[in-house]
Formats: C-alpha cells, sequence, structure tokens
C-alpha cells in the first residue's frame, strides 16, 4: 500500500486504541512508482500529526516516519528496532507525559471527531508548493506554518476539547484553563467566541459555562 494511503485517521485510531508508538514507512521520496508522489502526503501528514500531538500533550516522537525502498531489509529492521527501543523508553501513553487517562481519551476522541477537516486543511494550506523534504521541513518549522496551524487547526482543537469537556459538566474558565492546561485569558476568548456561535452558555449565578447543545 503507497504511505500516502496512510490517513490521519489511523494514526489516532491506533493511539486510541493504546498504541504505544505509530511507524509508517515509506519509499524514497522522488523515486514513487507513481505520478502521485503520495510519500509526501504521508510526510506532510506526520508533521501535522505532531503538532496536533504536541498539542494535546503527546510527545511527537511517538510518531515516525522513514522511507527506504523494498530491497534495504537490513536498513528497515535496524529503523524498526530503533524506533522500538525510543518508544520503551518514552514509556506507556499518555501516563509517562502526565496525563490522565480521561484527559487522554478526551484529547484523541476530539482530533478524531475533526479529522475530515484537519485532512482538508493539511492537504489544502498546511503544506509548501514544492516537492523536497528539505522544503516540507522548512515550510512546517516557519513562524509563518505555525501561525496558520494556529488560526486553521490549534484554535479549532482547542474549543473540541473544551465542548468535550463540558459534556462532563458546567466548567467556570479557571477551571477549563486548569483541566486542560490552557492559558486562561485563551480560554475567555474561545468560550466569547464559543458563546456567540451557540455551542456554549454562560450561568451568571453559577458563574460557569455549559454545553447548550449536544453535538
Amino acid at each position: 500500500m503507497c504511505s500516502g494511503r496512510v490517513d490521519l485517521k489511523f494514526v489516532f485510531r491506533a493511539f486510541l486504541r493504546g498504541m504505544d508508538g505509530v511507524f509508517i514507512g515509506g519509499c524514497h521520496l522522488n523515486e514513487c512508482n507513481y505520478i502521485t508522489h503520495g510519500n509526501y502526503d504521508a510526510l506532510n501528514m506526520v508533521f501535522v500529526c505532531r503538532r496536533i500531538m504536541k498539542q494535546i500533550g503527546l510527545n511527537p516522537e511517538r510518531l515516525r516516519i522513514e522511507f527506504m525502498s523494498g530491497g534495504e531489509g537490513n536498513r528497515f529492521a535496524e529503523v524498526v528496532q530503533d524506533f522500538g527501543a525510543a518508544i520503551k523508553e518514552l514509556g506507556p501513553l499518555g501516563s509517562s507525559e502526565g496525563l490522565e487517562r480521561r484527559d487522554l481519551q478526551q484529547g484523541l476522541e476530539t482530533v478524531d471527531r475533526l479529522v475530515p477537516y484537519l485532512k482538508m486543511v493539511a492537504g489544502q494550506r498546511l503544506k509548501p508548493g514544492v516537492r523536497s523534504e528539505a522544503a516540507y521541513r522548512q515550510f512546517h518549522e516557519s513562524e509563518q506554518a505555525g501561525g496558520m496551524y494556529e488560526e486553521l487547526v490549534g484554535k479549532k482543537l482547542a474549543v473540541g476539547r473544551i465542548l468535550q469537556l463540558l459534556n462532563l459538566g458546567p466548567r467556570s474558565t479557571g477551571d477549563i484553563a486548569r483541566e486542560l492546561g490552557m492559558n486562561p485569558s485563551e480560554v475567555s476568548g474561545y468560550m466569547k467566541d464559543s458563546s456567540r456561535q451557540g455551542l456554549v452558555r454562560y450561568d451568571v449565578q453559577s458563574n460557569r459555562y455549559t454545553r447548550a447543545a449536544v453535538e
């Protein structure tokens, strides 16, 4: 199967099902057997996934992509062994990052629900116009990409996590910030926007937000 067919959903479903790490192997860049060069799509997806993982509290090193040919069996074995050792050193998913099981589950479920939107953004906006590993790396490590990610993905993901938390019951801005490890001022902004969109409702008497409707 072409590495370009490794869906973003596959990665986060693996984490949802308790996998401690995800490895993706693809053919060498610029040596694609097809005209699609799907391995570049896979590389782009990995860069976006790592940003998402970092935002929900997971170590991005739990996801790795390597490019090699079918004739490089020894290298494949070495790379997989190295990745396995790295994951063993990182420890169990979530707990070694200091995440409670509930927080890990909510974060991953939020991402899973946003996958169609995330795929669209990654495919249309969060990628460079030049096909080279250096260009992809330079783009995704740039301030420009960071700003685009925050605007297109970061805010939507943050609001999704907040709504997931409010499904458990009303929370104040401080409660949300503390439980999700967010900046209180950012949470306040998210809640104002969500209130205008009719997603949440503010109760003046309790000074707490609650869901206005269940998704």
